[in-house]
């Protein structure tokens, strides 16, 4: 029998530890009494990413009852993860004393894909099982990591059928910026064939989602992104966002200048063709240029505030056109409309599937066993200042 202090050591190495360097399970970080091995990034207090967050390591517990234990297998960093963790996100993160720590401390990132395992058998009995992928049903869980436990009101199940053919970077990726996209798209005002809608951002995750939903159900777009220096680059993106459906693409300098009216009344059959919806990211002055745009009666809906600048409306879109000022945020929507987040979510995973919807580039970021703190925090700081050709996306390695 093994002492007392050697059964503590146990709990403590990995699984190579006790196997041949031949065995198929020497890559399974987990303990000879089951507990696995995991490793985030967490923070204790609000600030600057670099500055709070860590690297920490600890074990989790064999899964019993309603519990799961899961795998991330791609978690990617988003804008409204960073402003979690400087404390200037509405959504709040868990913080816990549950991952072996003195003092509470939470995980960052919010969205990701899991695989279930291993679980207990009232989980089992909701319908889950082992290789099950999952996603977050809302935010706050942290996604940082490479194992977590969970409990089956925490996750989404995605069938065998929605996954086929899907990467674990797709998966990864749907629940945020293209439900954003369907949701604005879908419940704000009834776009038929031949409707327009006008964004800003649209070269980000959202606005490429929407370009592309658009172009499939009928509607064309208006698409302003940020003017450039470097009018090759400007350029480039233009025809980057034409390529994946785009009908019009202009600059926020092209927005603001005069003639832009005239412009708008030509795209759109002499205005006999209405521009019925904006969705708006940006704020400030170019956000009223486009809300101008706009058919009476329309919806200008905001989801972001990229600027930092206020919203401010004139009085004559309210009084005179009757353009109706909303919000939307994709995470209230998916807390209040669960099985409605789940059937978006398939069906954009089918639109993928069949070749009708691309995916954002992104920068894939290899999270292994033996990746570094720094490292994976330098990532983390490089997005923060915008060192990137696409979307962050931690993709971790079969730890």
């Amino acid at each position: 029998m093994l002492s007392q202090s050697a059964r503590r050591t146990a709990r403590t190495l990995p699984l190579r530890a006790f196997q041949t360097p031949t065995s198929p399970l020497q890559r399974r970080n987990i303990s000879a009494y089951g507990y696995e091995q995991a490793k985030a990034l967490t923070f204790t207090n609000y600030g600057e990413p670099p500055d709070v967050l860590s690297l920490h390591t600890h074990s989790i517990s064999p899964p019993y009852g309603n519990l799961m234990t899961l795998r991330f297998l791609a978690s990617p960093i988003n804008p409204a993860d960073i402003n979690q963790i400087q404390g200037v996100y509405p959504s709040k993160p868990t913080f816990t004393t549950s991952l072996s720590t003195k003092d509470p401390i939470a995980v960052a990132g919010n969205e990701g894909v899991a695989e279930v395992i291993a679980l207990g058998e009232k989980a089992k009995a909701e319908g889950f099982k082992k290789g099950d992928w999952v996603i977050m049903k809302g935010p706050g869980f942290g996604t940082w990591r490479t194992h977590a436990s969970a409990q089956p009101s925490d996750v989404v199940r995605l069938e065998d059928e929605v996954r086929e053919g899907i990467t674990p970077v797709q998966a990864g990726t749907v629940s945020i910026n293209p439900c954003t996209a369907y949701r604005m798209l879908q419940d704000f005002t009834p776009l038929c064939e031949g409707d327009w809608f006008i964004q800003n951002g649209a070269n980000s995750g959202v606005g490429r989602a929407a370009i592309q939903l658009a172009k499939k159900w009928g509607v064309r777009s208006i698409n302003v992104i940020r003017a450039r220096d470097d009018k090759a680059k400007e350029e480039e993106m233009k025809q980057e966002l034409r390529e994946i459906g785009a009908d019009i693409v202009i600059t926020d300098a092209e927005l603001q200048a005069q003639g832009i009216r005239d412009m708008a009344k030509q795209w759109t059959n002499g205005g006999r063709e209405p521009i019925r919806l904006g969705l708006n990211c940006v704020n400030g002055k170019p956000a009223i240029a486009m809300a101008k745009l706009l058919a009476a009666e329309s919806h200008f809906v905001t989801y972001g505030a990229m600027s930092k600048q206020p919203l401010t409306v004139p009085a004559s879109l309210l009084i005179f056109k009757d353009i109706h000022f909303d919000g939307f945020w994709v995470s209230r929507w998916a807390d209040r409309h669960p099985e409605e987040k789940k059937r978006t979510v398939e069906d954009v995973l089918g639109m993928t599937r069949r070749g009708e919807f691309r995916d954002m580039p992104v920068d894939e970021i290899k999270w292994e066993w033996e990746s570094k703190g720094e490292g994976l925090i330098g990532k983390v700081k490089n997005t923060l200042e915008g060192y990137r050709d696409g979307k962050g996306i931690f993709v971790f390695g079969k730890t």
